[in-house]
C-alpha cells in the first residue's frame, strides 16, 4: 500500500530502498547530460550555424525546424510508448534502445563537415539524436519513484540533476582542452575541415555509452508484464483513457499546462543563449564553451542545493522560486551593455535552471496516479515538447520585426511569467509533498 503525506498527497516510494540503485539511476543524468550541453546549446548548434549553413540566419531557422520536426515525433510517440513500457512492467530496455539511437546518431556527426552539403545529414542526425534523448528520459524520469529512498523523491531528483550538470561541466572541460582550443588536437585532428569541433559529439556518444552501463546493470526492474506486442495493443487504448484522468486529476493537469508554458521559455533560452551571447556581447566559440562550463557549475551547485528545498517545503515553491529568479536576472540580461554585466548576472542565472526541472520531475512522481508512473511520464515529456516550436518562434518574429536581439531573447520572459502566473493560480500552495 502506497502512504500519504499530511496533504493527501501520494509517496510513491513507501519501502526505503537502497542506495546502491539510486546512486547507478543518478548516474545516467552524467551519462546523458553531455548531449544537451554539447550538441544542442553550446558547440554543435554554433558549428552548424556558422559553418555548416550558408548563412548564421538560414541555419538558425533550419535548426528550429529541426528542433520543431523532433518535438513533434515526441510528443506524438510519448504517452504511447510510455503506455506500453507501463503495460510490459519493464523500462530498461526501452531505455536502452532510445539511448542506442542517440549515441548512434551522435557517432555519425562525425560526417557533418563544414560545407553547406552536410546540411541535410547534421540536420536528420540531430532529430534521430533528439528523438531518442527525450524519449529515453520518459523512461529514465518514470524509474525515480522506483529507486529514491523514502521521503527522498525531491532530493534524489536534485542530486542526479545536479550531476547532470556536472557531467555537462565535465564533457565541456574535455572538449574545450583536448579538441576546442588545443593547439594540436588529440588525435591529430585536423582543423582546417572542422575536426576538432565535430569530435565533440563523437565523445558525448562514447561518454553517454560508457557511463549508463551502471544504470542498466543495476537499477532492478519489476516482474515482467505483458510481451510487447499484447501491450503495445492495449497501450493505445491506455493512451486514449490518460486524458480522461485529467477530469480526475485536475491538479495534474492544471500543472502540466503551466509546465508546458514555462517550458517554452527555458527551452527557448537554452537553444538561444549561446546565440545571444555570441551576437549580442561578441563572445567567440571558446568564451561560449567557458560560458557553459560555468553556468553547468551554478546549474550544478543549484540543483543540488535545492533538492532540499523541494523536499523540505515542497515542489511548487521550488518552483515558483527558481522562476523568479530566472525571470529577475533574465530581465537584467536584456538591458545590460557590458560583457561584464553579462557575466554578473548569467552565472547566478545558472543557479535556478536545475530547481525548476528538477522539482517539476519530483511534483509529477508524486501525482502521477498509481500503476500509470510511466504514461503520466510520457504526458511530461508531451507538454514539453508539444508547444516547444511556440518560443523559438516568437523570439525569431520579434528579432526580425525589432531588428534586435534583446527583443527577441525578451520574449522569454514572457512565457517564463506566464507559466509562474498560472502555476500560481492552477496549483494551490501550502506544506505537502508537492505542494
Amino acid at each position: 500500500m502506497a502512504v500519504t503525506d499530511d496533504d493527501g498527497l501520494r509517496d510513491l516510494t513507501p519501502q526505503a530502498k537502497g542506495w546502491r540503485p539510486a546512486a547507478a539511476w543518478a548516474l545516467f543524468d552524467w551519462a546523458n547530460s553531455p548531449f544537451p550541453t554539447i550538441v544542442t546549446t553550446f558547440v554543435f548548434g554554433t558549428y552548424f550555424t556558422k559553418a555548416i549553413a550558408e548563412t548564421p540566419e538560414a541555419g538558425t531557422a533550419q535548426w528550429g525546424w529541426a528542433m520543431a520536426l523532433a518535438g513533434l515525433v515526441i510528443a506524438m510517440l510519448g504517452p504511447l510508448t510510455g503506455a506500453a513500457a507501463d503495460r510490459m512492467g519493464r523500462r530498461k530496455p526501452w531505455l536502452g534502445g532510445f539511448s542506442a539511437l542517440c549515441i548512434v546518431a551522435c557517432a555519425l556527426m562525425w560526417f557533418a563537415t563544414p560545407v553547406p552539403e552536410s546540411t541535410l545529414l547534421a540536420l536528420t542526425l540531430v532529430v534521430v539524436a533528439t528523438i531518442g534523448f527525450e524519449l529515453g528520459m520518459v523512461f529514465y524520469n518514470a524509474m525515480l519513484p522506483d529507486v529514491a529512498p523514502h521521503g527522498m523523491i525531491g532530493r534524489l531528483s536534485g542530486w542526479a540533476w545536479g550531476l547532470g550538470y556536472a557531467g555537462g561541466l565535465a564533457a565541456l572541460v574535455v572538449a574545450l582542452l583536448a579538441f576546442v582550443q588545443a593547439e594540436t588536437p588529440l588525435f591529430g585532428l585536423d582543423k582546417a575541415t572542422a575536426e576538432h569541433i565535430r569530435i565533440t559529439p563523437v565523445l558525448v556518444a562514447v561518454w553517454f555509452a560508457v557511463f549508463s552501463l551502471p544504470t542498466f546493470l543495476m537499477v532492478p526492474e519489476p516482474v515482467r508484464g505483458a510481451p510487447l506486442r499484447a501491450a503495445l495493443g492495449q497501450a493505445v487504448g491506455d493512451v486514449r483513457r490518460l486524458w480522461s484522468l485529467f477530469r480526475t486529476h485536475p491538479l495534474l493537469a492544471r500543472f502540466l499546462v503551466a509546465r508546458m508554458i514555462y517550458t517554452d521559455g527555458l527551452v527557448t533560452l537554452f537553444a538561444f543563449g549561446g546565440i545571444y551571447a555570441a551576437g549580442t556581447f561578441g563572445l567567440a566559440l571558446d568564451q561560449i564553451i567557458l560560458l557553459g562550463i560555468a553556468m553547468n557549475i551554478t546549474a550544478g551547485l543549484g540543483a543540488a542545493a535545492f533538492g532540499w528545498m523541494d523536499d523540505l517545503v515542497g515542489a511548487r515553491a521550488t518552483i515558483v522560486a527558481g522562476l523568479i529568479g530566472l525571470i529577475g536576472l533574465g530581465g537584467g540580461l536584456v538591458v545590460v551593455e557590458s560583457t561584464t554585466a553579462f557575466w554578473a548576472l548569467a552565472l547566478p542565472m545558472g543557479l535556478f535552471f536545475g530547481p525548476v526541472q528538477s522539482a517539476s520531475r519530483s511534483m509529477v512522481a508524486r501525482l502521477a496516479p498509481a500503476g500509470l508512473t510511466t504514461e503520466i511520464f510520457g504526458l511530461y515529456a508531451l507538454t514539453g515538447k508539444i508547444t516547444a516550436f511556440a518560443g523559438p518562434l516568437v523570439l525569431g518574429w520579434a528579432t526580425l520585426l525589432a531588428d534586435s536581439q534583446r527583443a527577441g531573447m525578451a520574449t522569454v520572459l514572457v512565457f517564463l511569467g506566464g507559466g509562474l502566473v498560472l502555476l500560481l493560480r492552477a496549483v494551490p500552495g501550502g506544506r505537502g509533498a508537492a505542494s
